[in-house]
């Protein structure tokens, strides 16, 4: 799984690509920061990324919970 390549130039995302979602994440909400962020809030923001492709009922919290360090660190190296 993980990100798949489309024949567009969105990449194919799924919940177990952690980092390519988070940075994906920080190039559409630039200015949202990662911690005013709850993870029902983030799950809805992942579903509407340009290429996503995962069955939202996926999501656990586990998963989101791991996205959401991977961009707050991604976002505090910037």
């Amino acid at each position: 799984m993980g990100v798949r390549l489309l024949t567009g130039n969105d990449p194919e995302l799924f919940w177990d690509a952690t980092y390519a979602i988070a940075v994906a994440l920080m190039d559409t909400y630039p200015n949202i920061s990662p911690e005013s962020v709850g993870l029902n809030e983030m799950a809805e923001m992942i579903q509407t990324l340009p290429g996503f492709a995962d069955d939202p009922a996926m999501a656990t919290e586990r998963i989101l919970i791991d996205i959401q360090i991977v961009w707050f660190e991604e976002a505090a190296n910037l």
